[in-house]
């Protein structure tokens, strides 16, 4: 299977260029494991231990990572790689290759003596293993491996004032770590191998006083994005381990916040488990193309556990989302149904109906497990009937079409009733037949940026996307009526309505396109009309749909996403980089962003008939990604892209629908066609 990246020097000429490529585990509950290829710890939000204490919420970083010495002789050699303020630790000059085989493997060199790292977690628990092999050794040598902890909320840094709240104890092989100003951490180290040392011991100078903690460690990337970016790690022992000449020794350590017996982990064994689960999930895709391989392996990081209604649901990305009803609902299709995962796609469409409200699912579920869901968004409703379409044409045996009218077809109903009749947020359905929503500071479609009082992209009235999902939503349950032996003909007539008043009132003649929203009208050039092409039920002739994706082609594609904005327009944001203000402000006002490429690829291939001339570039453009996918997150996608220069990854380093469309696109528009003799032929 198609499940190894391979980084050699060259990817790190320099400690800074080494923060471009950063690694991801994830653990199925919320937590993960991550950090950059050469060990620099960049980021406020990754550590090789991200707990997430009521599943998927209530992330912890628990362990940031270990850090290795070695001695032999009058020799040492500082494994170690990070940025301070004023120096940099440059450990990584002993880093021959980095490998990501489903789990990352850091392989050193120092003179003779070979090292291999490999982090691991275990699925389903917050708990990692770090596992080293020791080969080359010629005379006695000393490993020190050093446990930097954090134990702390993913968004907050460490002060160094903050370690007399800190406190550990030995017992045997196991270290217990805690803090006395947050009851929730009690967190178990366990060693395979060698002594722990209390470095209390050492003694202390005017330029070294203090060796239980690291401090005024230098968040690279997030010094670069405009935040302070230092932190401060709790170190109170290292693990000392002799290796004798000749001797080959393996052994490992585990951090867990797990309450059961961490002596009994077998870290070696975790990684065995952790892979053969991954190639098990990748076999569930019938495509074994190196692509679909991939971007299989990497849906598996989105798609979680949530407590609160013991189903699954989706995180939209990492290091920092947690579950959103949009993300969740466009991502769905090719997270879930293209990898064949059919059950972990009905516990999600059921994890959200649960929380349906007023017609509304939720925008967003918040950071921790005791606030409530926010259901500001007048897009997330409509795109759950876009989920349901995709099930359906997915599965489509009479269980999956009984477990909809059972259990979904009355939300269905409720959600249809509330736009119609007008829920919140100014959310309703005008005497036109469309849908219109938001007022004031209201920000409810996905460009949604708001900076205090200044809403960047107001977007009230009638979006485009808003509607044409309104019209699919129209016709679905029209669909599932006629399955159901229901009266549909309200919806099938309310949709024939909306058509009418759709075409009349955004066709933008002048510039051959769609409006991106009506009454009022904004003819700004945005990437939301493609959905008026894309999804399954649609409104405009073929020669209106081949006018906006010729638009879309050339005002907003780049080689990973669709602009947010034409370059042509005045308030156009070229770069998303600085202080957040900055960024805020670019977010959706050039921006290119990677899961409109999926709508792109099926609406260029429905306007073209997925002619042979189609097929191949849709396939060029989603094998551009291998290339992204060896860069930034290795195996992931990113959120967004640079709209200027559009191949540096900005915001989450992957994304749960940046992977899913691309994924869905590639295996609905590309992979059926690429069989035929006319495609093949060229």
């Amino acid at each position: 299977m198609h499940t190894k990246y391979t980084l050699g020097k060259s990817s790190w000429r320099t400690p800074e260029q080494g923060l471009e490529r950063e690694w991801l585990l994830t653990n199925g509950i919320g937590g993960f494991s991550g950090c950059t290829v050469t060990g620099d710890t960049a980021r406020i939000h990754t550590g090789y231990l991200i707990a997430s204490l009521n599943p998927p919420v209530d992330r912890v970083n628990i362990l940031s990572k270990v850090q290795e010495k070695i001695t032999a002789g009058d020799r040492e050699f500082d494994l170690a790689c990070q940025q301070f303020v004023g120096e940099t630790k440059d450990g990584c000059k002993y880093l021959e290759q980095f490998n990501i085989d489903v789990v990352p493997t850091y392989c050193y060199q120092t003179d003779e003596i070979s090292i291999e790292k490999t982090i691991t977690m275990e699925h389903g628990r917050n708990t990692v293993a770090v596992c080293y092999t020791v080969s080359g050794v010629t005379e006695p040598v000393t490993i020190t491996l050093t446990p930097l902890f954090a134990m702390r909320p993913i968004d907050r840094v460490n002060y160094p004032g903050d370690m007399e709240n800190f406190s550990s104890s030995v017992y045997g092989r196991t270290m217990l770590v805690g803090r006395s100003d947050d009851t929730r951490f009690n967190v178990k180290f366990y060693i395979s191998e060698g002594k722990f040392f209390d470095r209390a011991l050492i003694p202390t100078s005017m330029a070294n006083p203090n060796f239980i903690a690291e401090e005024n460690q230098l968040l690279a990337i997030d010094a670069r994005n405009g935040f302070k970016g230092l932190d401060t790690q709790y170190t109170p022992y290292d693990v000392v381990i002799e290796v004798e000449p000749g001797e080959t020794k393996r052994f490992f350590v585990v951090c867990s916040t797990e309450d059961e017996d961490i002596t009994a982990k077998d870290g070696f064994a975790m990684i065995k488990s952790y892979v053969e689960r991954m190639q098990g999930i990748i076999a569930l895709n019938p495509n074994r193309d190196i692509l679909s391989s991939h971007l299989t392996w990497a849906a598996d990081a989105f798609i979680v556990e949530r407590r609160s209604t013991g189903l699954k649901t989706i995180l939209a990305g990492f290091p920092w989302f947690t579950d959103w009803g949009r993300d969740t609902m466009i991502a769905m299709t090719g997270l879930t149904l293209c990898t064949h995962r059919f059950d972990d796609c009905e516990k999600i469409l059921k994890s959200f109906a649960q929380y349906e409200r007023n017609g509304l699912i939720p925008n967003v579920f918040p950071s921790s497990a005791d606030d409530e869901p926010m259901y500001n968004t007048m897009d997330a409703s409509m795109w759950y009937f876009y989920a349901i379409e995709r099930y359906l044409s997915y599965t489509g045996g009479e269980k999956n079409y009984a477990f909809i009218r059972d259990e979904i077809f009355p939300v269905l109903k409720n959600i249809v009733y509330a736009y119609e009749n007008g829920t919140d947020f100014s959310i309703g359905m005008d005497s036109d037949g469309l849908i219109h929503g938001g007022s004031e500071l209201d920000q409810i479609t996905w460009m949604d940026v708001r900076v205090g009082g200044w809403v960047v992209t107001p977007r009230h009235g009638k979006p485009v996307e808003i509607n044409a999902l309104w019209y699919n939503a129209l016709r679905v349950m029209q669909m599932l009526c006629d399955k159901f032996n229901k009266d549909g003909s309200h919806y099938a007539e309310l949709a024939d309505r909306v058509k009418v008043s759709f075409v009349k009132k955004f066709w933008n003649e002048e510039k051959g396109c769609l409006y991106d929203v009506a009454d009022p009208f904004e003819d700004r050039i945005r990437p939301n009309q493609i959905y008026a092409v894309s999804l399954p039920y649609t409104m405009l002739d073929r020669k209106k749909e081949l006018a906006v994706v010729n638009c879309v082609t050339k005002h907003l594609l780049t080689t990973y996403g669709l602009r947010s904005l034409s370059p042509a327009d005045p308030e156009y944001k070229g770069k998303y980089i600085g202080k957040l203000i900055n960024r805020d402000a670019a977010y959706h006002m050039g921006t290119s962003w990677g899961f409109l490429i999926g709508g792109y690829i099926s609406a260029y291939c429905k306007v073209y008939d997925h002619s042979p001339q189609a097929i191949r570039r849709a396939r060029a453009i989603c094998s551009r990604f291998l290339d992204h996918m060896s860069d930034g997150c290795i195996n992931g996608i990113a959120e967004i892209f640079d709209g200027d220069f559009a191949c540096t990854s900005r915001g989450c380093f992957t994304q749960a629908w940046s992977v899913g469309e691309l994924l869905r696109a590639y295996t609905e528009d590309v992979l059926p066609y690429l069989k035929k003799p006319e495609v093949q032929s060229n």
